[in-house]
């Protein structure tokens, strides 16, 4: 496990996720970068960027940690995450100080060992990892595989977990119970009362998105609402 200065200043803090669809007028790497400096302005520990073009912007305009990823479809799995190392060399070489992965139990590209990934981040790159997951049981089996820290990012985004909503305040708990590295409680936390919630859970630290930087999706579903009372 890597524990340095870009997980210990994350502790009980609040980490924006700054990102936005391909066709959204957002997704200009300057845009997301001006999100990221306002929330690091405001007091955001950290912020997690996608794509190594945003991170790059991102890097240029705060010191805080970034959580990098790089979301790529391919063909054959449902692993979206940073799927493969070169990506998540990719994530680093922009200057993300974090590696966010998918570590669902899911079967990976070429049948890649979710151990052997993350190995190869910390010995050639240097870089902790966060285990993106949606079980208990993926968790554990990403503790085991040695991430540096866990999140409940893809609670209710899998086949196993379709049937759920986020927040998975069940899950953070049974994370914060039977592991011994950083939870991060990530996704459905739209209030700051949530966020105070996921921390008296004993999350190390917690990530907001949508609800800060989701103009888009928050825009439609004000619009949807005033469409059904039209």
């Amino acid at each position: 496990m890597i524990y340095h200065y870009s997980i210990q200043s994350l502790r009980h803090g609040l980490i924006v996720s700054c990102q936005a669809p391909v066709d959204s007028p957002l997704h200009e790497p300057m845009v997301i970068a001006a999100m990221a400096q306002a929330a690091v302005n405001n007091g955001a520990v950290g912020v997690r960027i996608d794509t190594p073009d945003h991170i790059n912007a991102v890097r240029e305009r705060v010191t805080v940690p970034i959580i990098g990823l790089w979301k790529q479809v391919i063909p054959g799995s449902d692993v979206y995450i940073t799927p493969q190392f070169h990506h998540a060399a990719a994530v680093a070489k922009a200057g993300a100080d974090i590696i966010a992965i998918d570590a669902t139990t899911r079967d990976r590209p070429g049948d890649e060992v979710l151990a052997d990934i993350i190995a190869q981040i910390h010995q050639e790159l240097g870089k902790p990892v966060m285990a993106d997951v949606d079980t208990i049981e993926g968790a554990i089996a990403a503790g085991a595989a040695g991430a540096d820290l866990v999140g409940t990012t893809l609670f209710g985004y899998t086949t196993a977990t379709q049937h759920l909503s986020p927040p998975g305040w069940d899950l953070l708990t049974q994370m914060v119970q039977q592991l011994d590295i950083p939870a991060i409680c990530e996704g459905g936390v739209s209030s700051p009362q949530m966020a105070r919630q996921a921390i008296d859970l004993g999350a190390y630290a917690v990530v907001v998105g949508t609800a800060i930087t989701g103009i888009d999706y928050l825009v439609r579903g004000y619009m949807k609402e005033l469409g059904v009372r039209s």
